[in-house]
């Protein structure tokens, strides 16, 4: 039912801030030069002049040897970039004519969703696009969300950024375009936020974080492992497991954490918390929670249980979608 209302609310909000007029490929600073663009340079009425390449690590175009220096072409407009190298023909050609294109857009950087997502994708933006849209696509958060949303941009991926823009069509590159983290609250995007639904651009790495495990294992009905969240108490957890076993001995309860590089070992009885004996204490991330079983001896040491979720990373083998 969780899983269901979240998609739902997360389809409901998906298109709520995008602007129809910025849905073609030059929209969010796609006009302009990014890695992995291949540029074509035409000098009209001469061959010999003429280039066509990629850009280097550096932001400059790559092998471009027809000028005295080098032509800086990150995140710069064709038109910007073709008046620069006119300015450079200019000492060696009358009046050259110069039309730089981008020729080739397939190799720029694409933008990752995983996480505690249902699908996690990888998607070449060619449009303008939210967070929300993305997370839909990608079949909407789980329930083992944390309730966060972590955005890592690293630099010059992208050329959204004014400063940026401003410090590339002067011929220079932007000491302050450092890669930034952005933590966005889920609450805030089902709550109908406009500022917490921001734009995602190409190289972006988009997690939506999972919440630490609470593990309960032994007597108990149905052994899994929880989210950890606020409010949840020893009882809760038993209770989300199934609730005691045939088997299980409800007034042998052993909670085993660890804390401050140490393993604690907490005794309850289930039987007393409900009988408001016990105070009914809230569980921590990584707790293992072992009812004893009758018949068993109690265990004196904590299981070792593997951690097996995934978490988001930028993997280059997620299925690839087209976002125009």
């Amino acid at each position: 039912m969780k899983q269901a209302l979240l998609t739902i609310l997360f389809v409901t909000f998906a298109g709520y801030p995008i602007d129809v007029r910025t849905q073609s490929i030059k929209a969010a600073g796609q006009d302009r030069i990014h890695f992995g663009d291949v540029i074509d340079v035409d000098v009209v009425g001469s061959f010999e002049f003429d280039w066509r390449g990629r850009v280097n690590p550096e932001g400059f175009l790559d092998g471009f040897d027809k000028v005295d220096r080098q032509i800086f072409v990150l995140c710069r407009t064709e038109s910007e970039v073709a008046t620069e190298i006119a300015a450079q023909y200019s000492r060696i050609l009358r009046d050259p004519k110069v039309i730089v294109q981008i020729v080739d857009k397939t190799d720029r950087p694409v933008a990752y969703v995983g996480g505690a997502v249902k699908t996690p994708q990888r998607f070449r933006i060619q449009r303008r696009v939210t967070i929300t849209e993305l997370i839909v696509l990608a079949g909407g958060i789980t329930d083992t969300a944390s309730g966060e949303i972590n955005i890592f941009r690293p630099p010059d991926l992208s050329c959204e950024d004014d400063a940026v823009r401003a410090a590339s069509s002067s011929g220079n590159r932007s000491k302050s375009n450092e890669p930034r983290n952005t933590i966005i609250k889920i609450a805030d995007l089902l709550s109908g936020s406009p500022s917490s639904n921001v734009s995602i651009l190409g190289g972006d790495i988009v997690t939506v974080t999972q919440a630490m495990p609470i593990y309960v294992i032994g007597g108990v009905n149905n052994p899994l492992s929880l989210s950890a969240r606020a409010g949840i108490t020893l009882s809760r957890a038993i209770a989300a497991a199934g609730g005691i076993s045939k088997e299980g001995d409800a007034n042998e309860v052993t909670v085993f954490r660890r804390e401050a590089g140490t393993s604690l070992v907490l005794n309850f009885s289930l039987a007393e918390i409900e009988a408001k004996k016990t105070d009914d204490i809230a569980l921590k991330p990584y707790d293992v929670v072992d009812v004893s079983q009758k018949g068993r001896p109690k265990r004196r040491f904590p299981p070792v249980i593997e951690n097996a979720a995934a978490f988001g990373s930028a993997d280059p083998k997620l299925p690839l979608r087209i976002i125009d």
